[in-house]
């Protein structure tokens, strides 16, 4: 049974989210502010945790960003009315493993939640393969990446952008499929927030000299050269 912390500061929201898991075989625990909402989550005793972001005492961005610092690395999916790219990819970049607008389906809501536990469950423990493109090194064992011996300072998206691009040299990657390599799910985010993270990854590319690696393919997606 999987053990779910649901934090959002509207009572019915907390309730309807309660009941609903709860009947998917769910244990559920419900809070309504961020103080309370970190002091559970730091305990790491959830499977899985549905965070607000705008909550009274501390907002979900800071009880997200405390628990990943702390090494809290329990699955967070984010719900919040706001709708922009830039606040999708704050979310995720913080540390979250979901994006969920609000108004959201319950139904929606639940295949998220559980193919995150699928997710960790299946890639504990493991790591990518190291890749080489010329002067282009990504290592994931290492969460390092550096072109001509000159290293990239990445978040861990940017890496796993660069990682899921590079280990398939010369070949286009449709944005959707970015969006399952990357955030696990091609409902975890929208569209625009693979091209808001190609943009950040362009510029620290192009900072060490490699911007010419990474290609746009108009209409479809994004591909990683191999530089010859």
């Amino acid at each position: 049974m999987a053990r779910v912390l649901v934090v959002d500061d509207e009572p019915g929201v907390r309730t309807a989210l309660h009941r609903g898991l709860t009947a998917e075989g769910m244990e559920v625990v419900s809070v309504g502010d961020g103080q309370s909402a970190l002091r559970a989550a730091l305990t790491g005793s959830f499977d899985a945790v549905v965070l607000d972001i705008i909550l009274p005492g501390l907002s979900g961005y800071r009880v997200l960003e405390h628990m990943r610092a702390a090494g809290v690395d329990t699955p967070v999916l984010l719900v919040s009315a706001k709708d922009g790219e830039i606040d999708q990819a704050d979310g995720l970049d913080l540390g979250a493993d979901g994006y969920l607008i609000k108004p959201f389906s319950f139904v929606v809501l639940v295949a998220q939640l559980k193919a995150m536990l699928r997710r960790r469950d299946a890639t504990l423990g493991r790591t990518g393969q190291r890749v080489r493109l010329g002067g282009l090194v990504v290592d994931p064992a290492a969460r390092s990446a550096s072109y001509e011996g000159n290293a990239m300072e990445l978040s861990p998206r940017e890496f796993a952008l660069l990682h899921a691009l590079a280990s398939r040299p010369d070949t286009a990657v449709a944005k959707d499929e970015l969006l399952r390599l990357v955030w696990g799910d091609a409902q975890a985010a929208s569209r625009n927030v693979v091209e808001v993270y190609v943009g950040y990854l362009r510029r620290k590319l192009e900072a060490v000299g490699a911007g010419h690696l990474l290609r746009t393919v108009r209409g479809f997606g994004y591909l990683v050269g191999s530089g010859t």
